[in-house]
């Protein structure tokens, strides 16, 4: 990546795509401004949810990203990132078989390499990846393993806008930058400091740093001490579109999360590419199994993670918009009680 991403990129909202791409590509290259482009050239008029009624999150995750239609990771360097904020069992985490499942409908795609990589919120990164055999899997099944604390200053890119509630910007690596390809595997469940729910938006602060070098500006006390965290959490996600998330909402936690709470049997996996459409769907079921008043309360296009998201142009921006996708009569009774929520 070019040396233009050490300064800061900012990403104003009047400019267009051409502006953008011009002033990224000066600064630090084509493929930075592929990743860091607001998603509406992207957003299609509907956003397809994949939702498979399940207890199986293996077969789940294969047949939600199978009912979608799309390989996103032919030829492509695949960036994968997990929940490892804790090594907590599942919805603490990302469960190893949803992992698995996950790398290996990737490499059925034609990936010509996968990265797994994040970084804990509650844990050491790499004390939480030991814990749960990552790295072991990496050598089994043939991807790659990078805990994000790990990487040096130079390494990472700062990412600014004029109207962001980041007082300096925040850091993100610059693999997340360079990467064409990047999915996500995320949880069903709440989130008792603040973010109200974790699902794909919020999973995406791992992939944001917390200090990019030792002794350093520490980017998660701003965010965490902020009573506009839910609104940075969603600007977190201007920096990349992911071409693919899984959700894992076999389990859930409808109170407490994000490491543990109230665990339900959702028995649930949801596959998309619009960030706003699977967490809008993913709030329907908490709110299906009873969950706090946070997120409870209004219409959920008006929680402040997804109506940040939709200012930023991140996906769809209401719920006429969201296509759910089924393959059976059980979980087409399920998407049925979702979309029953949506729409309210």
């Amino acid at each position: 990546m070019g040396m233009g991403l050490n300064v800061p990129i900012r990403l104003e909202a009047h400019m267009n795509r051409r502006d953008f791409m011009r002033m990224v590509t000066v600064l630090g290259g084509a493929t930075a401004a592929a990743s860091l482009l607001p998603a509406q050239a992207q957003t299609q008029a509907k956003a397809k949810v994949a939702l498979v009624k399940t207890s199986d999150r293996a077969a789940g995750t294969l047949r939600a990203i199978e009912l979608l239609g799309i390989a996103p990771a032919r030829g492509e360097r695949v960036l994968l990132k997990p929940n490892f904020n804790s090594a907590d069992p599942a919805p603490g985490s990302t469960h190893n078989d949803m992992l698995k499942a996950m790398v290996q409908s990737l490499q059925g795609m034609g990936a010509k390499a996968i990265t797994v990589a994040d970084r804990s919120g509650m844990g050491d990164t790499r004390r939480v990846m030991e814990q749960k055999g990552i790295f072991a899997l990496g050598k089994q099944m043939g991807f790659e393993t990078v805990v994000f604390d790990e990487l040096a200053e130079a390494d990472w890119a700062i990412v600014k806008s004029g109207d962001q509630h980041w007082s300096r910007g925040f850091a993100v690596p610059k693999l997340l930058l360079d990467s064409a390809c990047v999915a996500q595997a995320c949880a069903l469940k709440t989130h008792r400091f603040g973010g109200h729910f974790t699902l794909s938006l919020k999973n995406s602060v791992g992939l944001a740093a917390k200090q990019t070098m030792r002794g350093g500006y520490n980017y998660m006390n701003e965010l965490h001490g902020s009573r506009y965290q839910r609104h940075m959490v969603a600007e977190i996600n201007q920096s990349y579109a992911p071409a693919l998330i899984v959700m894992d909402g076999v389990e859930a936690f409808t109170t407490g999360g994000p490491d543990k709470g109230k665990l339900v049997k959702s028995e649930v996996v949801l596959a998309s590419a619009d960030r706003i459409a699977i967490d809008a769907v993913g709030v329907a079921i908490l709110r299906m199994f009873g969950t706090t008043p946070q997120v409870s309360t209004g219409k959920i296009f008006e929680q402040a993670q997804l109506a940040r998201a939709v200012e930023l142009d991140l996906g769809v921006s209401a719920s006429s918009q969201i296509e759910l996708v089924t393959g059976d009569p059980a979980s087409a009774d399920y998407a049925k009680q979702v979309r029953a929520l949506l729409d309210v």
